[in-house]
């Protein structure tokens, strides 16, 4: 397994989080997560690179964009092209040449989207892989955190059930238990002091059993932070912000990194800074891009849409990304987006991402200047906000 030479160095040396600076009216924290390649400044968005790769976008760009932090995805790299392969070419570093901090998921809610394909139990998860061939597949917390240690990455995250909405309350009860124990096996198989292990708060849409979660994984082990999963999974954003946000703004551990997995809708990050997020991941900003659709000033643009066909103005005449002051026009894009040129999703791509990471930047800067309260409101009072 490829690894620096740790000797007895502890975990506390690789990895630590600082919060320097707190709004005062809002919840709101400005932090630095430190990791064995580089600082990571929060509160952040983190692209996707699901395979090893961020659809169509060069490592290089990723960069220029201002990317501090890149995800890829447990599952998938797990079935293609194996853990093994990625070890002995590098780790996820070297295999796809990025020099910066990477997180990856469990592979968990790719495990349990499979519908009817999965059995589950105390033990673990047994499913059929049926994006691959249908290839019968048994993972243990045990085995999932050996797959984690092969890839590499800077911070991974414990093996856990993830509930859709709605589900009956004994099953994401059910969840919760299994999670938690999950959890506990993940922390005593893991065993890389280069690597930080998350744990991850179930419960579904019940904030007791958010609580119940929380206080089981913060019994058991004293993980470096926490992933908060189970949202966005069908329920109305209201409904997810009703135990969101007092289970982060309360209950959760002031001096360690919250991660709220899978979301990434500008409003829905800038409501979620407010209470005390520090990190996003989504694929939303490069599958709308690959759909014809960006993130704007004015909110939500189409850019199939006939209006654009002869249109000179930049995607965002407010961005500084290099779409927008590159030259390329909104006509030029429609073009590519109604031709499906690969170009276009490149371009969009592009644009989405800077504008989720310049979004937190923004944000960021208005929590050292104590302002994150209007910022707030300022969003909310513009066209941005007409994101959904």
């Amino acid at each position: 397994m490829t690894q620096p030479n740790v000797g007895d160095v502890r975990q506390e040396r690789w990895f630590s989080f600082d919060i320097v600076a707190e709004d005062p009216t809002t919840h709101a924290r400005a932090g630095v997560l430190h990791t064995p390649h580089g600082d990571v400044p929060t509160p952040i968005f983190m692209p996707v690179g699901t395979k090893a790769t961020v659809k169509g976008i060069l490592p290089s760009t990723l960069r220029e964009i201002g990317t501090k932090i890149l995800l890829a995805n447990t599952y998938h790299l797990s079935m293609r092209p194996g853990p093994e392969l990625i070890d002995q070419l590098g780790g996820l570093h070297g295999f796809m040449r990025w020099d910066g901090p990477i997180l990856t998921d469990s592979g968990g809610f790719q495990v349990f989207s499979h519908a009817d394909h999965f059995k589950l139990s105390d033990d673990g998860v047994r499913f059929h892989a049926v994006d691959y061939g249908g290839e019968v597949v048994s993972w243990t917390p045990e085995e999932n955190m050996r797959i984690a240690q092969l890839l590499g990455a800077d911070i991974v995250m414990q093996l856990d059930q993830c509930p859709g909405y709605p589900s009956p309350r004994p099953f994401v009860e059910r969840a919760v238990e299994l999670s938690s124990m999950w959890a506990e096996r993940c922390w005593k198989a893991h065993t890389r002091k280069d690597q930080a292990l998350f744990g991850i708060v179930q419960g579904g849409m019940d904030l007791d059993l958010r609580l119940r979660s929380l206080s089981q994984l913060e019994s058991m082990a004293d993980f470096p932070g926490y992933g908060i999963g189970g949202y966005s999974v069908g329920e109305e954003h209201e409904v997810m912000f009703q135990t969101l946000e007092p289970l982060v703004s309360e209950h959760m551990p002031k001096g360690k990194p919250r991660y709220l997995m899978g979301v990434g809708n500008p409003t829905t990050l800038v409501r979620g800074v407010a209470c005390g997020i520090d990190m996003y991941d989504c694929v939303l900003p490069t599958r709308t891009a690959r759909m014809g659709t960006v993130f704007s000033s004015e909110g939500r643009l189409n850019l199939k849409n006939a209006r654009f066909s002869h249109d000179e103005g930049p995607l965002d005449a407010r961005c500084t990304c290099p779409v927008c002051t590159g030259g390329y026009s909104r006509a030029y894009v429609h073009h590519l987006v109604r031709q499906r040129e690969m170009l276009g999703s490149i371009l969009l791509s592009t644009h989405n991402l800077y504008y989720l990471l310049d979004l937190m930047r923004r944000a960021r800067q208005a929590i050292v200047d104590g302002t994150y309260g209007a910022f707030v409101s300022d969003w909310y009072n513009s066209e941005a906000a007409n994101d959904f």
